[in-house]
């Protein structure tokens, strides 16, 4: 059984995170986190007591966390002290904090994904193929939409896929259009196009589960993990 903490336990993905955990006889919640500044946090979720101390990380083997950078960054430092394993799925995170997980997975095991979603990960391969064969002779271009409520934009997943699709094109992507409005969870599109066609890869969230479902598997995985960095490729095996 795989002791698990799960940190922003009262935010969207946090819950949808803890329900499926409870629902997997895989795991034992072993510690739920919040930020003790967010207002009206209860003192038990899901019958499980939360705690804003990340001294109760201890004993875990897994944190997943979909945070703020500024959390994230301060929960790396403790899952070092404690020897625990993290998923980050956070976005928006700066270079120098991105620096900063890469030199904690000498210590621990790290999954860092963009985007935790099966779904999301089978097109960023889609991506690599069709830069690879179309190459500059067609203009990249990338839409994005999310809920009004998320703060970064362009959003993780978009910068992935306009990385990707840079890379192995060895061209620049030509524009990323960044849309928040309504509760739109995720919906991401990348073109190709020439001046004969165009070439659409498309991927639409129907629920967070997705990204949750995709947490868990990665936290499985990190399960049998001494130290590394990784991410949701090398989790499914798709590289």
């Amino acid at each position: 059984m795989i002791k698990l903490a799960i940190s922003g336990c009262q935010g969207r993905m946090g819950q949808r995170i803890t329900v499926l955990a409870l629902l997997d006889k895989t795991f034992k919640i072993s510690a739920l986190l919040e930020n003790k500044n967010r207002p009206d946090v209860p003192l038990l979720s899901n019958n499980i007591p939360v705690n804003f101390e990340d001294a109760a990380l201890k004993g875990s083997k897994v944190l997943i966390e979909f945070t703020t950078p500024d959390a994230t960054m301060e929960h790396l430092k403790s899952c070092q002290k404690y020897g625990v394993n993290m998923v980050i799925g956070t976005t928006g995170l700066s270079k120098a904090q991105i620096t900063q997980i890469k030199k904690a997975s000498s210590k621990i095991a790290i999954v860092f994904s963009s985007n935790m979603s099966v779904g999301v990960n089978l097109v960023f391969g889609l991506i690599r193929q069709a830069a690879q064969i179309t190459g500059n002779d067609y203009a990249i271009t990338l839409t994005e939409t999310h809920h009004v409520h998320k703060k970064d934009a362009p959003s993780g997943t978009a910068k992935t896929m306009a990385e990707l699709a840079e890379q192995y094109a060895k061209t620049m992507v030509k524009d990323i259009e960044s849309i928040r409005e309504g509760e739109v969870i995720g919906d991401h599109t990348i073109t190709f196009e020439s001046p004969v066609d165009l070439i659409s890869i498309h991927h639409h969230a129907k629920t967070r589960d997705i990204f949750a479902e995709g947490s868990l598997v990665a936290a499985k995985f990190l399960s049998k993990k001494k130290k590394g960095l990784f991410n949701m490729q090398d989790v499914l095996g798709l590289k």
